[in-house]
């Protein structure tokens, strides 16, 4: 077969790997940011919490995560479609690393910074959203960003728990052509081509952010 004929099959698994991809980084964005902000601003108990969920989610193994979500968590009553249970999982990843990311970002504030704030009086929710966010987020962008192209590609385990998107087609094709190079070639550039648009996405959220959000000026020491 030439190969221009796979390119149907691939296209259509392409669009659900990025559906699962980009709806995986939203939730993820909140999961992180809620963790995160916790974890520096929760008091004892809620960072506690925010702590189990991130280190549970990061030390172990996300393939193993979606089989347990999906074939394990029915049998207690819950049970999810192939691809909530993909996001989900996805979600819950993209979450705990980037809580760690938040939380980073949040503690390289520079301390006059947060002495500015309480000279001017600001509420700690004021502080947050007005001074201590606006110029994290333009540390965390960077790692967002290679949190988003890794989210990218371990969206391809989905496949294991049969949903067609690009790596699930691309098995099927080869297991009915043995045409394994051009298809896995294809799949390759496919991953490839939505990488590039992930990093051109961050790159320019992180100008805007850089240009925009950082440093108030009410605040400059």
């Amino acid at each position: 077969m030439h190969w221009i004929s796979y390119l149907p099959a691939l296209g259509r698994g392409a669009l659900i790997t990025a559906e699962i991809t980009l709806a995986s980084l939203a939730i993820g964005a909140f999961l992180a940011f809620l963790a995160g902000i916790v974890r520096v601003e929760g008091g004892r108990i809620l960072s506690i919490i925010a702590l189990c969920y991130t280190e549970l989610f990061r030390g172990t193994s996300l393939l193993v995560q979606l089989f347990w979500f999906y074939y394990a968590l029915p049998l207690v009553g819950f049970s999810f479609s192939p691809v909530s249970t993909g996001i989900l999982v996805l979600s819950m990843h993209v979450g705990a690393y980037g809580s760690e990311i938040v939380r980073a970002g949040l503690k390289s504030v520079p301390q006059q910074q947060h002495e500015a704030a309480r000279a001017l009086n600001f509420g700690p929710v004021h502080k947050l959203l007005h001074i201590t966010l606006p110029q994290a987020i333009v540390e965390m962008m960077p790692a967002f960003g290679n949190l988003a192209i890794e989210t990218l590609k371990l969206s391809s385990l989905v496949s294991f728990i049969s949903i067609a998107d690009m790596t699930f087609r691309a098995q099927t094709l080869r297991n009915l052509t043995q045409d394994s190079t051009t298809i896995y070639t294809l799949t390759l550039v496919g991953y490839f081509l939505m990488s590039l648009v992930i990093m051109v996405a961050m790159r320019f959220l992180e100008r805007l952010a850089r240009r925009g959000a950082a440093f108030p000026k009410a605040v400059q020491s």
